[in-house]
């Protein structure tokens, strides 16, 4: 699939985020699940608005932005063995984004705002 980047608007600011992998269908059930922190963010598209629920069993600890089109509609931290996040309105896109290093300027970025 290779490497991508976004970037994303949000309160009238731009970010840019690195390294993202697009995941197949496979790949949807399976997420972040028993990967390490280090690795890549990953990419969900799906074919028509959801409000489907994702969990973080086996998971590290992530950032996860929900998207209708590019409109970011909400975001979380979400720390391991929660069973059940999802965000207030449909989706149809979640970026999955690893709280490590690579990514400390994008979580920055959205938790500065709220001053979480």
């Amino acid at each position: 699939m290779g490497i991508m980047k976004a970037k994303l608007n949000y309160k009238g600011k731009e970010i840019e985020i690195p390294d993202i992998i697009k995941v197949n269908s496979f790949e949807k059930f399976t997420g972040l699940m028993f990967k390490n922190k280090e690795t890549n963010a990953l990419l969900f598209e799906f074919d028509k608005p959801t409000n489907q629920a994702i969990h973080s069993l086996f998971c590290p600890d992530f950032l996860a932005i929900w998207l209708n089109e590019n409109r970011i509609i909400d975001y979380k931290v979400v720390t391991s063995a929660k069973l059940k996040i999802k965000p207030q309105e449909n989706f149809n896109k979640l970026l999955e984004i690893p709280l490590n290093n690579r990514y400390f300027p994008v979580v920055e970025f959205f938790l500065e705002k709220e001053k979480i």
